[in-house]
């Protein structure tokens, strides 16, 4: 598999590499020593969500505050999606900035968020199935919801026709969560990664 850290600071996209035979396909969606190898973070499973929606529903902002925090690996498992991650960090080289992937079903393409990073996606086919791996249990009031159609962000989403909840649609800009305290810090985010993090990590030093 290939696993290679995105635009956003500590997000990574994993793609494995497809073993086609008589029978169908096989790969390996990811494994715990490369994904730490790259990341630099042990990423424990104790939690495991799905979603499923109609086509052209935007599902986020969403992130969770430090602590608990909530590390996630996400995978399209059903239909298509294009799968946001935002940085909402405050302090972070990275802070503000996104980046995407087209997440098919057939493709086995992951994304992995630490702790304090942002997630969203749009739906691109009827009944499409997200699944996530949680570092934590959800623990309710935790969750950080941040205005996915904020033009500060700039995330190129459709602009008509869109299914949101009325949270998402009503969550605050990125620039109204920092006035409201409502963020974790890029040093919060350093701590919760573990002790060799606040060195600093060598994949720090090598950027």
């Amino acid at each position: 598999m290939a696993i290679e850290e995105m635009k956003v600071r500590d997000a990574f996209r994993i793609t494995p590499s497809q073993l086609p035979d008589n029978r169908g396909r096989f790969f390996e969606a990811w494994r715990m020593g490369e994904l730490t190898g790259s990341s630099g973070q042990p990423f424990t499973v104790r939690q495991v969500n799905f979603s499923v929606s109609h086509r052209d529903t935007l599902r986020g902002i969403h992130g969770t505050t430090l602590p608990p925090g909530q590390a996630k690996l996400v995978t399209c498992v059903r239909g298509a999606a294009l799968d946001v991650v935002v940085d909402l960090r405050v302090g972070s080289p990275t802070f503000g900035m996104f980046d995407t992937t087209l997440q098919e079903a057939g493709s086995g393409i992951g994304v992995y968020l630490a702790d304090g990073l942002g997630h969203a996606f749009l739906a691109l086919t009827d009944d499409t199935c997200m699944n996530y791996l949680c570092s934590e249990e959800y623990v309710p009031g935790t969750m950080v919801d941040i205005q996915a159609l904020d033009p500060a962000i700039g995330i190129p989403w459709p602009t008509t026709g869109l299914i949101r909840s009325e949270k998402d649609a009503t969550a605050p800009s990125l620039s109204e969560a920092v006035e409201r305290g409502l963020l974790p810090t890029y040093e919060e985010a350093l701590t919760s990664y573990g002790p060799a993090w606040q060195l600093p990590h060598p994949q720090h030093l090598a950027r």
